[in-house]
């Protein structure tokens, strides 16, 4: 019996450090968790003097990156998702990739517009995109990512997690564009694919539930397993928070419901 992959995607502005407390939790749970992070990604503090090293990857750049890590894998995968790597999952599980995928608060898919709050970041939270890089201020983190915690808290996560996005990346994602992104799009009709999970929190400022809802309802066409699990009281922020741990037993126990066990006899 192999000891089932799960590989986390973390999405824009944050490190990849930030699944840690999910990558332990999953460990004790018997899965082989890891959390690759963005080609060229280092510390978090080299990531803030210098965002340059971290280059210029784009949405399709990233979707191939982890592509490769999927495929690399000895048995299926889980993929576990936040944000822009919510997106990612969604585009790998399409394609017949992973055991199943969990996408939380994930970036809006094809048709769905782009909340107001997340198209307006660059130009106006952040206070510009003209550079390679986009970062976001303590406050502004505190205002529209973490909006549910303290202010001691939302510093502490900010201090750890939080990195400069790449300005391509959000590009991607439909930043300054008129209508959507074509690298958002997901196939949303295969009903061959593994079961998907879709979480919200209903304070999310950033990508409201409202976009997740939206996203839910694109797979109604669809016999594979779609469910939708919405959050009360939780900001985009729930992958990294207080509540955390909330958020990760809710997936570990809906993969159990999907027979997805840490331990698997497939090769």
């Amino acid at each position: 019996m192999k000891r089932t992959p799960v590989v986390f995607i973390h999405g824009a502005w944050l490190h990849a450090l930030s699944w840690e407390p999910w990558v332990e939790r999953f460990a004790t749970r018997g899965f082989r968790a890891c959390a690759p992070g963005w080609p060229g990604e280092g510390p978090v503090r080299e990531l803030r003097e210098a965002p340059e090293t971290l280059g210029r990857p784009g949405l399709d750049a990233l979707t191939v990156h982890y592509t490769q890590i999927v495929q690399s894998c000895d048995t299926a995968p889980v993929i576990v998702g936040h944000s822009v790597g919510g997106l990612i999952a969604q585009r790998l599980i399409a394609a017949d990739m992973g055991r199943a995928a969990v996408a939380i608060a994930p970036a809006p898919i094809n048709d769905i517009p782009l909340p107001a709050s997340f198209a307006r970041l660059p130009a106006v939270a952040v206070g510009g995109s003209g550079g390679p890089s986009v970062s976001l201020s303590p406050q502004v983190f505190h205002r529209v990512f973490a909006n549910t915690v303290t202010a001691e808290e939302a510093r502490r996560l900010y201090e750890r997690y939080i990195v400069p996005a790449p300005s391509r990346l959000l590009t991607d994602l439909g930043y300054g564009a008129e209508g959507r992104s074509p690298h958002t799009v997901v196939d949303v009709g295969n009903a061959a694919r593994g079961p998907l999970l879709l979480v919200s929190g209903q304070e999310d400022r950033l990508v409201p539930d409202a976009a997740t809802r939206a996203a839910y309802k694109q797979y109604g066409d669809t016999t594979a397993v779609t469910d939708l699990k919405q959050f009360a009281d939780r900001a985009h922020s729930l992958v990294i928070d207080g509540g955390w741990h909330q958020v990760a037993d809710h997936v570990l126990g809906w993969l159990d419901e999907q027979g997805v066990r840490a331990r698997s006899s497939e090769g």
